[in-house]
């Protein structure tokens, strides 16, 4: 069965077209495919989805819808958080999208995109113990601890990449006390969680640990089998941090390629944030997975 599975996140809008086999369960990846219309920008001042960016989301689910019909999928799956959790305007753009493309909208609630990032994560795994997944989005962070395939806890921090960006990076390159001032606010949140036990294995989904993967690994543009379970440590994201705390938005598209296009402002916080909830739970190094809710939203429809 042809599945096609989009995430409408904060910043990036994300397709998947997988064959699934029905009775394993084996999700084979057929095409991945993101655009980053960046939907949540200003979000959290002005409480509604702009009319600019709901035109580049139509224009991105245009061309999916596309790619979905010329690989005939007989499911298709099409999943919101945060930015369409509390934008204002969710119902209208929703009714907009059923209308112009027939695809049903769900938009889910923290908790369950917690739990979505972490099927999502681990479908690809294999002999997995405890473990932690770790989803910096736009406008949150996902915390999922696991025992082996199970999920034992979840946590929701409500700060992202885009989020902390236009909250902290005021300057480009930021000043030193803009920084500080993001670390405070990630340890602050990090009250919340309490999790003694050393995970495992950790892992790191979405396009702030891709994107960091393939800068440490000096990729220009994004190789999915390079990427996909790769290592990185939190001295080698240290070590990038700094490097990107020293350029302007434009010297660090310059310098990193087409991988860093459309997030070249907004990588630092996303890289402040993995590194500062590593430190805090005393992790050194985790796996990198592009998996994460498009792939989860599929393993969730089959349990159901």
């Amino acid at each position: 069965m042809i599945f096609a599975s989009i995430d409408i996140g904060t910043n990036t809008v994300l397709l998947l077209i997988a064959k699934v086999n029905m009775k394993s369960r084996k999700i084979t990846t057929l095409l991945n495919e993101y655009r980053m219309p960046r939907i949540g920008k200003a979000i959290k001042d002005t409480g509604i989805i702009s009319k600019e960016k709901i035109k580049l989301l139509y224009s991105v689910l245009s061309e999916y819808d596309k790619i979905i019909k010329k690989y005939q999928c007989e499911k298709v799956i099409v999943t919101g958080t945060n930015a369409l959790r509390i934008a204002k305007n969710t119902k209208e753009i929703s009714e907009q999208i059923y209308n112009s493309f027939n695809f049903k909208l769900e938009v889910i609630p923290s908790d369950m995109e917690a739990e979505y990032a972490f099927l999502g994560a681990t479908s690809g795994m294999d002999n997995l113990s405890s473990s932690l997944v770790i989803d910096i989005g736009g406008g949150s962070t996902e915390l999922i601890f696991g025992d082996k395939f199970k999920i034992k806890s979840k946590r929701s921090l409500q700060i992202g990449s885009v989020s902390a960006t236009e909250k902290f990076l005021k300057h480009s390159p930021p000043l030193k006390s803009e920084i500080d001032n993001l670390k405070k606010e990630i340890n602050e949140f990090f009250v919340k969680v309490k999790e003694n036990k050393l995970p495992d294995t950790t892992i790191a989904i979405a396009g702030t640990a891709t994107t960091l993967a393939c800068m440490n690994f000096g990729i220009k543009k994004f190789e999915e089998d390079k990427i996909e379970n790769s290592t990185i440590t939190i001295e080698e994201i240290k070590n990038l941090i700094a490097n990107l705390s020293k350029l302007t938005s434009l010297g660090i598209l310059e310098q990193y390629g087409p991988i860093m296009k459309g997030r070249e402002d907004i990588i630092l916080a996303g890289a402040i944030i993995l590194s500062e909830i590593l430190e805090l739970l005393r992790v050194k190094k985790l796996l990198v997975s592009s998996r994460g809710i498009r792939y989860g939203a599929i393993v969730k429809y089959l349990d159901k």
